[in-house]
């Protein structure tokens, strides 16, 4: 993490955020930028540390998405960057890769490596498509909320998009559509409107203590 941060508070970042669908066109986020705030994002948690979130950024390419997000094409046409998180289904490929970096790192014993990628890869290699569906999808949904956090943190502003085509958009930039699962979209920019306000449901209604 090099970059100084232009906004660190807490709540002005979380409390704050807003969804946002205009931005400033002339602003463009370098590719060093955009790898340092995914750095940051990969941060999240995930499920046994597998880390199945991948990350799409189409910038020049951007018109391919047009016909693909349906009623957000203002965020396509303005933001710096469509950010693309995908699941991958075989993200345990790098399960060794991984645990081994941990070790190497001092952060994981050898032994300790070794039981728990005997049990972790069978576990997963077994999962159903429905199984590892459901797992890749939630923790890149983390990823997805921590990459919005983080770019408010670099001074940009962020839309999560969930209309889009689905069936078709791994195969629109080149990705294996059986391996990796669209998640969610992203825009990203400086924003030139201030998003608008919204309400929620009061925790009361929402949660059951037992």
């Amino acid at each position: 993490m090099s970059k100084e941060l232009v906004n660190n508070d807490f709540s002005s970042i979380v409390f704050g955020r807003k969804s946002v669908r205009v931005y400033d066109e002339t602003v463009k986020i370098s590719h060093e930028e955009m790898l340092e705030m995914i750095q940051e994002t990969t941060t999240a948690p995930s499920s046994v540390n597998m880390q199945p979130w991948r990350f799409v950024v189409a910038e020049s390419e951007k018109a391919k998405l047009k016909p693909l997000i349906r009623f957000n094409t203002r965020q396509n046409d303005t933001s710096s960057a469509m950010v693309m998180i995908f699941g991958d289904m075989n993200c345990y490929e790098y399960g060794e890769e991984i645990y081994d970096q941990a070790v190497a790192e001092g952060k994981m014993p050898a032994e300790v490596r070794d039981q728990q990628l005997a049990a972790i890869l069978p576990y997963y290699q077994n999962f159903t498509r429905e199984q590892m569906n459901d797992v890749v999808k939630i923790d890149a949904s983390l990823a997805a909320m921590q990459f919005m956090l983080v770019a408010r943190s670099h001074g940009y502003e962020t839309n999560p998009i969930g209309g889009f085509e689905a069936d078709q958009l791994a195969e629109a930039f080149d990705l294996d559509k059986e391996r990796y699962v669209p998640v969610m979209i992203l825009s990203v920019g400086k924003a030139v409107e201030e998003g608008y306000e919204s309400v929620r449901l009061a925790p009361e209604k929402i949660t059951t203590f037992k």
